[in-house]
């Protein structure tokens, strides 16, 4: 028997959506620039930046302007705990329990005196948006909530999920056979972290694209779980902390 092709992916930019301001309809803001930009078929993934659902969510704080380490103040009290210190770099394991740089806590794409926190419940914030498109649009999608995390032992940065809503965020593989049929017994994809980085190349640093759609997911990845739940690694399976 031939093992089946994998599904072709097409990333579609979504352009045009305004500056978020706290208490915005994100959701209807989204749902009107997907519709100009490529419509939403049934089985899209919608990955949305996490800035611009902490904006919409208002989950900014003011700081000096002035003074470049003004939120490190912020860094702790979003921590859960601190990992390690080099210099003014902070690494700490949020209270969701995301192992990050200075708790996700971000300057950039926001006002000079602004510094934007996490969501306080990504899975949540991406259940809404799911909900409030199914609502208005009439579509079922999955919704991944992604942000920028570097990663130990390898330079540069990625995009990953925070949150995720209608998609399984893990593809166990384990108790099948490779290619040669042999049975994979350890073997578990991170799909939402592979889209939440694909959608990444076509949204950029700098551009302003806080949004993308992803077509031709296999319908097999779609489902229920939490990125909190089923991703973040539980400490007792953590050698390194």
């Amino acid at each position: 028997m031939s093992t089946p092709i994998p599904p072709s992916l097409q990333i579609i930019p979504v352009p045009g959506i305004p500056e978020i301001n706290p208490g915005d309809d994100l959701s209807n803001l989204i749902a009107n620039g997907v519709t100009q930009a490529c419509g939403l078929l049934e089985g899209d993934v919608l990955v949305v930046s996490q800035k611009v659902v902490s904006k919409a969510e208002g989950r900014l704080v003011t700081v000096d302007p002035d003074d470049p380490l003004a939120h490190k103040p912020l860094v702790l009290d979003e921590a859960r705990r601190v990992l390690r210190r080099r210099g003014d770099l902070i690494i700490t394991e949020t209270k969701h329990g995301y192992v990050c740089a200075n708790s996700g806590i971000d300057r950039s794409n926001v006002a000079p005196d602004i510094a934007a926190l996490l969501p306080e419940d990504s899975d949540r914030s991406a259940r809404r948006i799911r909900d409030a498109i199914k609502g208005q649009l009439g579509v079922s999608v999955a919704v991944i909530v992604a942000d920028t995390f570097g990663r130990p032992w390898r330079r540069g940065l990625t995009d990953i999920a925070l949150g995720c809503a209608g998609i399984k965020p893990i593809l166990d593989l384990r108790g099948t056979d490779d290619a040669v049929g042999r049975e994979l017994h350890v073997t578990e994809v991170c799909i939402v972290d592979e889209l939440a980085g694909a959608a990444e190349l076509v949204r950029g640093k700098s551009t302003g694209v806080a949004v993308a759609v992803i077509r031709g997911v296999d319908p097999a990845w779609f489902g229920s779980g939490s990125v909190v739940e089923d991703v973040v690694r539980h400490p007792s399976e953590d050698l390194f902390r």
